[in-house]
């Protein structure tokens, strides 16, 4: 579970950095495409109107002319995508030839530049055209083009890019998890071996801490002749070794609940297991002056390991009774939520830091570093119940405000109710 996690959250962070690199790296494709893509159409478009513009004369009366057999030959080198317009001095427009024209007044000062219409989706360049033997201006000639073939161009474009995206992201998805996999192949090996080796040396811990404690307990017996220094000395040892023991049955508890088969599971009340733990801890709750409360709905059934799932709530009660300080209040709720049992245990303590919510599912982790073992604790009770619970195929949430107290929520997936 732990190392899936690593290796999606490496594979979707690998995945968004090529996504950038390549967005990036697309769009100034297309940005500097369509820059030459304009040029060439600008290019285009004043060659064609340098070509036709000298077939224009002036007439007779002064004004701006062009033959009929001079249309003519015009007409032969018309796209149907084109359109061509002559303007005499004054501006005012004297011929046409096409079938769409920029609606937009004669602007001199755009000479020689490509301009587009956005409402009419036309590009057109405007020249100047000149009298073949003074070379003098006498008008001028707006050439005219859609933009339909420059959008099918772009259309192209966008679809190469999109397709080659796409193709992209699934060849680099498929390397960056055959990376992954490469990487932490090594990792998990290693995991595996430092799982292996804390679970043998809990284990193997246990004989020789038992004995330890024998010893300490058989001597406190006997203290008739025992100094009173050798006799604190003793307990001394005896609570150290009790620590360690609980240490190193936690560690072997973590070792065997890490791994990926699931729990020996059998039908089991969670309703009457909850009640027995409030009995339990109710008294140890009057003793530091907190109120302990519950609602637990009856009949609440789960399919899991009975002693596993003791030790869970067991740790979320001890936990809330350490941190609430007298005259809180602790109160653990159990219901049914469609195929779900839902198990809050919530007090009225301390509270957590939000930026530690985060760590204190974590080994080892605890939000008072000064009670580190002061309370016989290693910081594992609720790694282990996290532990637990995902081995039952369930989750474990927590709510806190500091200050204020926090609240676990446990969810375990439900047995199917019987008929009646």
């Amino acid at each position: 579970m732990l190392f899936r996690k690593i290796r999606i959250r490496l594979l979707l962070n690998n995945l968004l950095v090529f996504t950038l690199v390549f967005s990036g790296a697309a769009i100034a494709v297309r940005l500097v495409f369509v820059q030459s893509l304009q040029r060439q159409l600008g290019a285009k478009l004043i060659a064609l109107g340098q070509g036709i513009s000298s077939e224009a004369e002036l007439g007779s009366d002064g004004f701006l002319e062009i033959e009929d057999e001079d249309k003519d030959l015009i007409q032969t080198v018309l796209d149907e995508q084109q359109s061509f317009e002559w303007f005499d001095l004054q501006g005012n427009s004297v011929e046409r030839m096409g079938e769409f024209f920029p609606q937009k007044v004669l602007d001199t000062e755009e000479l020689s530049r490509l301009e587009h219409s956005e409402e009419y989706g036309i590009y057109y360049v405007t020249l100047s055209v000149l009298d073949e033997d003074t070379r003098s201006e006498i008008g001028y000639l707006r050439v005219s083009e859609l933009k339909n073939r420059f959008n099918r161009t772009m259309l192209q474009l966008d679809v190469g890019l999109v397709v080659g995206a796409i193709a992209a992201l699934i060849l680099s998805s498929i390397g960056i998890l055959w990376l992954n996999q490469q990487t932490m192949k090594h990792i998990e090996a290693s995991f595996q071996r430092l799982k292996q080796f804390t679970a043998d040396a809990s284990h193997e811990l246990r004989n020789p801490l038992m004995a330890i404690s024998s010893n300490a307990e058989v001597s406190l017996k006997y203290t008739e002749n025992m100094r009173e220094e050798d006799r604190s000395a003793m307990l001394a040892i005896l609570s150290a070794s009790e620590q360690m023991r609980h240490l190193t049955e936690d560690l072997l508890l973590l070792a065997r609940t890490d791994k990926v088969s699931p729990v020996q599971a059998s039908p089991l009340n969670l309703s009457e297991l909850l009640k027995k733990l409030v009995l339990l801890y109710r008294v140890q709750a009057e003793e530091k002056d907190i109120k302990l409360i519950s609602e637990i709905y009856p009949e609440l059934r789960v399919a899991g390991d009975l002693p596993n799932l003791t030790r869970a709530f067991t740790n979320l009660i001890q936990n809330a009774i350490c941190y609430t300080s007298a005259g809180g209040e602790i109160s653990i709720k159990a219901r049914r939520l469609n195929n779900k049992i839902e198990v809050t245990v919530s007090d009225t303590g301390r509270g957590i830091e939000q930026e530690n919510l985060e760590n204190i599912f974590e080994r080892f982790w605890q939000a008072d570093q000064t009670r580190r073992y002061s309370d016989g604790g290693a910081g594992l009770g609720l790694s282990i119940t996290r532990a637990i619970v995902q081995s039952h195929r369930g989750r474990i949430d927590v709510i806190s405000t500091l200050g204020c107290g926090s609240c676990f929520v446990v969810q375990l997936p439900a047995e199917p109710m019987a008929n009646k």
